[in-house]
């Protein structure tokens, strides 16, 4: 008995030491973790910073006829004969410095608040400060042409700009957002996006493609609180829209020939033309099935459209309502998610994901009531050919027109 107790007090024992050793691991993981995350936010701050003082430098003698034509592949190529092995300072890349800074240096002329430092620096700059009423700084060259390059030490920007994210992005990414984004919201919003994220220039060049910035928030969804890593939960946000167009021509067929149809069958061809649909416009998903066999404690459930996506890597579920939103159709989603996370997910798969497709939706309240649902969802809503708007329905065939093709 004594030799049982004793070999069940060592496994004690060791449990507690090895529960020891993983907590001052982890400690000192998240130690080592911000210590590097703090050291390249400090490198890509001064990178910028220098980055912004060279396109200062390259705008004022270029802009105004200093240096002449060919002058920035000379500097170039000379830079990389003195420093070799010197990257980021290409012809082209000097370029982008100067529009980094022209596109960013007109905050230092508006009437803000103080803003926060860019780059620590004990020299002194050869600029004249001028303050604002409200005791904003802006500066001025000493001289109307610069003979050096002047590192920033302030930036006077809006009180609500996001400055943190804005030193704590790579030079790529700003260079992708003011080369293609004009606008300042759109462009605090994608700084913001980027950092947040994490993307990478090829995501963020996506997401301006895409327009993100007008399409925000238009697809009620729960991702951001339902998905840990921001940048899953941004592709999620991506790859739905918040209203899909139906195959019209399909829909069409199904008043051509029979009318009597009964309701079933027409329900069936409207899930097979949105299956048609999400198949032809989607990205990267995989047909899985409908009418899928889920079943748990000898209950059967039989979601309508189950798809499998490849950049998400999650199952999806869609639920097909030919109704306005109700919101019990979360309710029955989100026990199709937890039986798929359960049953039919892989062990290197993310969450499944739902989609609510329905008829129509008040979508304020529709965001409103999914916040509370633990499981990644949305809510989109369909429309077919009678849906579509007068100009619309005048370029396409009429029914009978349809009927002389079919």
């Amino acid at each position: 008995m004594h030799k049982i107790f004793r070999c069940y007090a060592m496994q004690q024992d060791t449990n507690i030491v090895t529960k020891i050793i993983d907590n001052a691991v982890g400690i000192i993981k998240t130690a080592i973790l911000k210590s590097q995350l703090n050291a390249a936010k400090a490198v890509n701050q001064e990178q910028l910073a220098l980055y912004y003082g060279i396109g200062r430098y390259v705008s004022q003698n270029t802009r105004k006829g200093v240096w002449g034509q060919g002058a920035l592949k000379s500097i170039s190529e000379k830079l990389q004969k003195e420093l070799p092995g010197l990257k980021g300072f290409s012809e082209a890349n000097l370029r982008k410095m100067r529009t980094f800074y022209e596109e960013w240096c007109s905050l230092d002329s508006n009437s803000f608040v103080p803003t926060n430092e860019l780059l620590p620096s004990d020299e002194k700059t050869a600029v004249e400060t001028a303050k604002t009423t409200n005791g904003a700084v802006s500066f001025v060259p000493t001289n109307e042409i610069q003979d050096e390059i002047i590192l920033p030490t302030r930036f006077s920007i809006p009180s609500d700009f996001p400055f943190s994210e804005f030193v704590n992005i790579g030079f790529t990414l700003h260079y992708a957002i003011v080369s293609k984004v004009k606008g300042l919201d759109q462009r605090k919003f994608y700084i913001q996006l980027a950092a947040e994220s994490k993307l990478r220039v090829e995501d963020l060049e996506k997401a301006i493609a895409a327009d993100l910035y007008s399409h925000r928030g238009k697809l009620p969804n729960n991702f951001q609180n339902t998905i840990p890593d921001a940048l899953q939960a941004y592709r999620t946000m991506q790859m739905f829209k918040d209203s899909y167009m139906l195959d019209f021509i399909n829909v069409e067929e199904l008043f051509i020939r029979d009318k009597d149809r009964d309701e079933k069958f027409v329900e069936n061809e409207i899930v097979h033309n949105v299956k048609n649909f999400i198949m032809t416009f989607g990205k990267d998903f995989t047909f899985v099935g409908n009418q899928y066999h889920l079943e748990k404690y000898g209950r059967v459930e039989f979601p309508d459209l189950l798809f499998f996506n490849r950049e998400l890597n999650a199952l999806v579920v869609v639920e097909l309502k030919d109704t306005d939103f109700k919101t019990a159709y979360l309710g029955q989603l989100c026990g199709y998610l937890k039986i798929l996370d359960d049953e039919v997910k892989k062990p290197h798969e993310n969450p499944s994901i739902g989609i609510v497709l329905c008829k129509s939706t008040n979508q304020k309240f529709a965001e409103y009531v999914i916040q509370d649902y633990t499981r990644p969802m949305g809510v989109a809503t369909y429309k077919t050919s009678d849906d579509m708007e007068d100009w619309m329905k005048r370029v396409l065939p009429s029914k009978e027109e349809l009927q002389k093709l079919l």
